[in-house]
């Protein structure tokens, strides 16, 4: 072989090369619990900035909804990755013998909270229980507020159901209402009313949220592509809070086109005055950070609270801390000059 044929084949090998760390990228679909919002953000971030490419990820993200429930998906393989709720999911799909497990828990505080009328009285969560009305969705009627009967003293009787209407609760002074921290405070404002918030997480509602689950078997088969994809979005959830998260929030609302600016700038604000990410183990651990004595304290809870029963869920099933607890991301908060 000449001189020339042999750098031409070197060339040749170099760019095959190139071209396989370019376009060996592993497919992953990401499935949300709702549709698109600053709430999601850190996710969207990873796509848009190309973090989740360079570890080698085609992500792609399946948005929740009112008429799409992507947690069935992942069980059956659609999906690999879920962005779930709190914990308590999590405990019912172990106790029904689910194989999934969670990997990550983004926000430290459930956004799940109280909202009442300033200066009626129910300005401390201590006394929102003497309140004769509190309206409360089904759905929480047989989740937070067993907990908030059986650690509070709230009463059945001064429950009426919240159907997502917010005209009962603004028209009764004296009325309590259950809502999202990170949200619905932006759209009641919009209507002038400013209400006060009780985070049901700093008053002893100890879940995770905003958890990314996956298949048992994944973090069995498949642990390096497990971490890589926790790295990332860890990563775009630090670049999402204090970078530039311009083309993230573009990507969120052309997937949700009823998502706007203020209600992306008013989501951001209220996760980082509430501290619902980075606060609490991530402080210390980083963003995604969990501990298992934590997610005791909350299923003995939920047993006091009469949704499970003692021995009902195999804990070392709900979670494995082996993908988080690392650090990862935390140059990236440093660099931006915030503590």
């Amino acid at each position: 072989m000449n001189l020339f044929s042999a750098t031409k084949l070197i060339a040749v090998c170099a760019l095959l090369s190139s071209a396989t760390v370019t376009f060996a990228q592993e497919k992953i679909v990401f499935g949300t619990n709702w549709r698109a919002q600053a709430g999601h953000g850190g996710f969207y971030q990873a796509v848009a900035d190309g973090t989740y490419k360079r570890m080698g990820l085609d992500v792609e993200i399946a948005q929740g909804g009112p008429q799409m429930n992507n947690r069935p998906l992942l069980a059956t393989g659609k999906i690999d990755f879920l962005m779930a709720g709190n914990l308590l999911l999590s405990f019912d799909n172990v106790k029904n013998g689910v194989p999934t497990v969670v990997v990550a828990a983004i926000f430290q505080k459930d956004p799940q909270a109280i909202f009442s009328h300033p200066g009626q009285g129910y300005d401390k969560f201590s006394d929102l229980a003497k309140a004769p009305t509190a309206f409360i969705s089904k759905d929480g009627q047989f989740s937070f507020w067993q907990w908030m009967k059986a650690e509070h003293g709230f009463k059945d009787e001064n429950l009426k159901p919240y159907v997502f209407n917010v005209a009962p609760f603004m028209a009764d002074k004296k009325s309590v209402q259950q809502g999202y921290s990170i949200s619905e405070p932006i759209s009641l404002r919009a209507l002038g009313f400013d209400p006060v918030v009780h985070l049901l997480a700093d008053n002893g509602f100890s879940t995770y949220s905003t958890t990314i689950e996956t298949r048992a078997e994944l973090v069995r088969t498949k642990p390096e592509m497990v971490q890589k994809f926790i790295d990332a979005s860890l990563i775009g959830w630090y670049n999402y809070l204090y970078g530039d998260n311009r083309a993230a929030n573009e990507m969120i609302k052309k997937a949700n086109p009823d998502a706007t600016d203020a209600q992306i700038a008013g989501s951001i604000e209220l996760m980082k005055k509430l501290n619902i990410v980075d606060s609490g183990e991530a402080l210390t651990n980083g963003i995604g950070a969990m501990n298992t004595a934590r997610v005791k304290d909350f299923y003995d809870k939920m047993v006091k609270a009469g949704l499970y029963k003692p021995g009902d869920v195999d804990l070392s099933k709900v979670v494995t801390t082996q993908f988080v607890n690392k650090k990862v991301g935390m140059d990236i908060k440093a660099r931006a000059g915030v503590r």
